[in-house]
């Protein structure tokens, strides 16, 4: 699986719906998805998928500019949530062809209903004309949140979410590292503790840690002694810092702060993160949510990629359905399709 800065064809992604399920919060949902959209289509294609024609209707009257400059294509492309970091297709590549997995997906452990965004993968790939040899299904649950890769064979994940006994009881450690290395080259794997409070996904790794280069991360850490996810990221950060390969090289470890802001939904804490930003062609998108951390998660950010234009959004309204710019996308690495 090649790292997510490496060049994209096209990022993959949903548009918001159903105000039910954003619990009343769909409006600022949208507004979030038409700045982000907008920016994301600055820099490279996007595949935009619609549930209906309500959902069509109101891209057209949002974007339909950018739908008529041809960098944003809609596909009818049924689905109950939009992101696509977890339902759709991981991308990897076999020689010079590119190649796609379609994991199976339970609702992140059998939380929300999953049926119609289960189909979203294998869907994607017809759509691109993938050919049935292109497309593997290793027949676990498996979610792409839930692992950061180097695209050099070097992976980072959390027990909190592979290990969850909701996914695939009965696999043990060795047992997932032996499919992640069989469908993404992985060879070695980092195992952190947890996630942020809040997190649906049990732990998703990209709401805490991300690599920004090829032994370099990027890990939150929490401030406040009294917050529940002051003692979890800091034992992750420890474990980082630790961490050794078998030829004695470790990690360059950036912490980079939590949002002091805290938003709850349904008597749930929201897990507001700086970490789930988004790699696109000369960019990154960061997450901000107008609290007095973004300035400073935006320096630290801006320090590491000199190399890039990093683009602050605003992420709140998205996050009210659990996530952020990482997580409603899907990159599409450049390569043929097989």
């Amino acid at each position: 699986m090649p790292a997510e800065w490496e060049p994209h064809a096209a990022t993959w992604t949903a548009w918001p719906r159903d105000d039910d399920y954003w619990g009343g919060c769909l409006a600022a949902a949208q507004r979030d998805a038409v700045v982000f959209l907008r920016e994301l289509a600055r820099w490279e294609m996007v595949h935009l998928l619609i549930h209906d024609d309500a959902a069509e209707a109101e891209v057209h009257h949002a974007l339909g500019d950018v739908i008529a400059m041809g960098q944003l294509q809609l596909h009818r492309i049924s689905q109950r949530d939009i992101w696509l970091r977890d339902i759709g297709p991981m991308f990897v590549r076999r020689g010079a062809q590119l190649r796609a997995i379609s994991w199976e997906f339970n609702g992140w452990g059998d939380r929300f209903p999953a049926e119609l965004d289960n189909q979203v993968a294998e869907q994607v790939t017809k759509t691109l004309g993938m050919s049935t040899a292109g497309l593997y299904c290793p027949g676990i649950v498996f979610e792409g949140g839930a692992i950061e890769v180097n695209g050099e064979g070097l992976a980072i994940t959390t027990r909190q979410c592979l290990l969850s006994p909701n996914r695939n009881p009965g696999l043990s450690e060795a047992d997932l590292e032996q499919y992640l290395q069989d469908y993404l080259g992985i060879e070695s794997v980092i195992w952190l503790d947890q996630g942020l409070e809040g997190d649906h996904t049990d732990g998703h790794v990209d709401t805490i840690t991300r690599f920004i280069g090829r032994r370099r991360v990027v890990t939150t850490v929490c401030a406040d002694p009294s917050d529940a996810n002051h003692a979890p990221l800091k034992r992750n950060l420890h474990t980082l810092q630790a961490w050794r390969d078998r030829q004695g090289e470790g990690l360059e470890v950036i912490a980079l702060p939590l949002p002091e802001l805290q938003l709850w939904f349904e008597e749930e804490r929201l897990p507001l993160t700086y970490a789930n930003f988004y790699f696109v062609n000369g960019a990154v998108l960061v997450p901000t949510f107008g609290c007095k951390q973004d300035e400073a998660a935006l320096e630290i950010l801006r320090a590491q990629f000199t190399d890039r234009e990093v683009v602050a959004l605003p992420a709140r309204g998205l996050f009210y359905g659990g996530g952020g710019f990482h997580c409603m996308t899907q990159q599409q690495p450049v390569g043929a399709i097989a």
